[in-house]
């Protein structure tokens, strides 16, 4: 296998679950991470990870990937909820030229805007602040009993 990835040292996503770089944490347990992203690309855009540090797909062991389609299956039914939007996108990417920007495996999960599809290009970058407020609106919907996480 050839893929071509981005750079990861040190790993965002890594640094984020490590407490060292401020981020929304929407829930967490041993195995996964929701993440709300400071890049909404659509109405409560998320993102599910692995804890353990996974550069592509092909590198989760099977129990991290279980967990993480139960992640997505409910950030998908907490963005539908929440948001009350008529489609909701998931895509993930595996190299550079396949877009992925960040060397940890994450699924993205994305509330459609009006007119449908998701935002492609610059998107502005939200604070922390903006992406605790939307992970205030989706924790009641992520379908388990999940606190805040400072």
């Amino acid at each position: 296998m050839r893929l071509r990835l981005p750079p990861d040292d040190p790993c965002s996503f890594c640094e984020y679950l490590a407490g060292s770089r401020p981020y929304t944490i929407l829930e967490r347990d041993e195995i996964t991470a929701t993440l709300v992203t400071w890049e909404q690309r659509g109405n409560g855009h998320l993102l599910v990870i692995p804890v353990r540090h996974r550069a592509t797909l092909m590198d989760l062991d099977e129990a991290e990937r279980h967990a993480l389609m139960d992640g997505v299956v409910r950030a998908t039914k907490a963005v539908a909820e929440a948001y009350d939007v008529e489609g909701v996108a998931v895509w993930q990417n595996n190299g550079i030229p396949a877009h992925q920007s960040v060397p940890h495996v994450h699924f993205h999960v994305a509330g459609t805007i009006e007119g449908g599809g998701t935002i492609w290009g610059d998107v502005e970058r939200l604070p922390v602040e903006e992406t605790d407020k939307i992970a205030d609106r989706l924790r009641p919907h992520m379908g388990r009993g999940t606190e805040a996480v400072e």
